[in-house]
């Protein structure tokens, strides 16, 4: 049974969706997404339900439905520079949207309860910084992931500016997730089969707002025998970054700040070819859900009307958009940065530091 918005063909496809339901609301919200693909998080095998608007789920590997996700990162407000607390990190898909959002200068910490999760989310991890062709458009702030319970989380713990809890929060619960915030901070957790929004107003006021009607599987609670003393989880230690890694930082800003604006003193644009977009009727969101996995999904319902439009047009599989390109020049992305650094009169160690060690 479909979620709440088509399914697409490819990552672009599912975002421009998204966007069309107005789940995903903002730019900046936009281009995190398009610049993870949500396919590569998925197993071998599986990837072609990775453009559906649905949960996946294969052992302790676990990713929420598009369409979650999006109302996540829309509601968390994120900004460059803020502190970002992820409990039930899974995959880190989530982790790395934010941290192309909030940057170098932010804190991004995760937590997580299975060790072979953990282990495949720093591999993911990995891979989009080695391989990803998004990772030089933008300053990221790399997750950092523990293993443990996030209902142990030692309590000297720093606080942080944003909050998100991938798990049902018992109501007896909530005030501990509440401590971990920072006055006007931002936590979203889903509590009593609501994706909520908890904005921390002074040391002891709360604002709140339900965004969506789910349901998540609960927090798993630490088991122990009686009088065992539970595992407790230390959070990462915020530090202060090094005089070498501050001036990689510097150095890629202003050789892409330099990129832009040369391209834009140029006159020229760069674009791709188009792709072929298949042909779609919209779609009204309302408020009917579903059950899958351990999630209701939002559920699209079509009128009699929409139905006959579908039925139409379903022999149109796809269709060119025709556009004026006008004195547009179409070039093959490149990335520019990769090449201005490699034109540095540097040692190759020192270029291969500020390329991150990327070998494309």
């Amino acid at each position: 049974m479909g979620g709440a918005v088509s399914a697409g063909e490819d990552n672009d496809d599912l975002i421009d969706n998204l966007k069309e339901a107005q789940y995903i609301r903002t730019e900046k919200v936009e281009q995190a997404f398009r610049a993870i693909d949500r396919g590569d998080y998925y197993l071998d095998g599986y990837r072609d339900s990775a453009y559906k608007d649905l949960a996946w789920k294969h052992g302790n590997i676990h990713l929420s439905a598009p369409c979650i996700y999006s109302e996540v990162m829309e509601a968390l407000k994120l900004q460059p520079g803020l502190s970002f607390l992820n409990l039930g990190s899974g995959t880190g898909y989530l982790s790395t949207m934010v941290g192309l959002i909030i940057g170098p200068f932010g804190v991004n910490h995760g937590v997580e309860l299975h060790k072979d999760v953990v282990e495949y989310a720093r591999e993911k991890l990995d891979d989009f910084i080695k391989n990803s062709d998004s990772f030089d458009k933008f300053e990221f702030c790399e997750p950092v992931f523990v293993v443990g319970n996030c209902l142990e989380i030692s309590t000297d713990s720093h606080q942080y500016d944003r909050i998100y809890c991938g798990a049902g929060v018992q109501k007896d619960h909530e005030n501990y997730m509440k401590v971990l915030l920072k006055i006007g901070g931002i936590l979203v957790m889903p509590i009593e089969d609501q994706l909520t929004q908890i904005t921390r107003t002074g040391q002891c006021t709360w604002e709140s707002k339900n965004i969506l009607a789910v349901s998540f599987a609960p927090l798993a609670q630490q088991s122990r025998a009686d009088g065992e003393k539970p595992d407790t989880v230390q959070l990462p230690p915020v530090t202060v970054r090094s005089l070498q890694d501050l001036s990689r930082i510097y150095i890629r800003r202003t050789l892409r700040n330099l990129a832009n604006e040369d391209s834009q003193g140029k006159g020229t644009v760069q674009r791709v070819p188009q792709k072929r977009k298949r042909r779609r009727c919209r779609r009204r969101r309302i408020n009917t859900y579903v059950f899958v996995g351990n999630q209701l999904i939002p559920q699209m319902v079509e009128s009699e009307e929409e139905e006959h439009a579908e039925e139409e047009h379903k022999e149109v599989e796809e269709e060119e958009e025709e556009r004026d390109i006008g004195d547009i020049e179409i070039l093959k992305q490149v990335n520019v940065l990769r090449d201005q650094i490699m034109a540095l009169p540097l040692p190759e160690s020192l270029k291969a530091y500020l390329l991150y060690y990327r070998e494309k």
